[in-house]
């Protein structure tokens, strides 16, 4: 959403409530500066071409250690990496501080939303019952399902409950929106992945840019949350408990807006209206790592 986008939902304010978007987290995707470009190559296998495919550049080396990887989209709903690790003989032998940090890649996020949401269009009953378009609509309605239950199913096995999850869930989207309102870049980094956090530095310096201090609220309880869809992300081909977790959430939510000059003048908003916003965010955590907690790795803007 541009910025110009958010300063005409900013004026709705003094009119009647409409659902929108939210007017800070922005859906730019930019690479985060921990990931360092080793001239790895990255390909599909043949099982998937469909599968997605990481960016070149997107390896991480350290000192004489060369990660090359293959990335594809297995059929047990989990997406599988498998590195290939080999030393090279011009190079001296790794030091301890560097094979500890090489150990530690994986508490890394991977980067990216896997199978980002996108609503179904609804078919007629008679399409989807008695033609092959709708048979093959409903196959692909079924796949998607099973995909997530199993994703929830794996989950579960942690500890996970939806209603503890939606407490957290919810206070961490305050808690960011009110960060970047704010322009609080050092308490955000841990709750965002570092692709997100990168992001979202450029939408707080897109937006002091244009106002000077921001007035933000939401107004509680929230209108609704659901989970929209679950998805596994493996980083071990050989170790199938070594996953991170992708939860999309909706966000149906009642807000409160103003924007100020640099002499406190209102040039935006009103925080006396209310206006309706509507987010979907993609949550992320580590299945495999001790104390590991959610954090915002994506939004999707339909």
């Amino acid at each position: 959403m541009a910025f110009r986008g958010l300063l005409q939902g900013a004026r709705s304010l003094h009119r009647a409530p409409q659902l929108q978007g939210s007017p800070y987290l922005l859906g730019n995707s930019r690479s985060y500066s921990r990931v360092i470009s080793s001239g790895c190559i990255f390909s599909l296998s043949h099982e998937d071409q469909n599968a997605p495919l990481l960016p070149r550049g997107s390896a991480m080396t350290l000192h004489s250690t060369k990660v090359t990887s293959w990335i594809w989209i297995s059929d047990n709903c989990t997406l599988n990496l498998r590195d290939s690790v080999r030393s090279l003989a011009t190079q001296v032998k790794p030091s301890a501080q560097a094979r500890q940090r090489g150990a530690q890649i994986s508490l890394f996020s991977p980067g990216f939303v896997y199978a980002p949401y996108t609503p179904r269009e609804p078919i007629p009953f008679w399409k989807r019952w008695f033609t092959r378009s709708g048979w093959r609509r409903t196959k692909d309605d079924v796949i998607l399902e099973l995909k997530s239950a199993y994703a929830i199913a794996k989950l579960r096995r942690t500890g996970y409950t939806k209603q503890q999850f939606y407490l957290e869930a919810i206070d961490l989207y305050k808690k960011i929106n009110f960060l970047v309102a704010h322009g609080d870049k050092k308490s955000l980094r841990k709750l965002v992945t570092e692709k997100m956090y990168s992001t979202l530095k450029n939408d707080i310096k897109q937006r002091t840019s244009m106002w000077s201090t921001v007035y933000w609220e939401m107004v509680e309880p929230a209108v609704k949350i659901r989970t929209l869809r679950a998805r596994l992300i493996g980083v071990d081909k050989n170790d199938v408990n070594k996953v991170f977790v992708q939860l999309t959430l909706e966000f149906l939510t009642k807000q409160r807006f103003e924007a100020y000059d640099s002499n406190g003048k209102v040039v935006a908003g009103d925080k006396n209206k209310e206006i309706l916003v509507r987010d979907i965010w993609v949550f992320e955590k580590s299945l495999f790592h001790t104390g590991a907690h959610w954090r915002l790795c994506g939004k999707i803007v339909l």
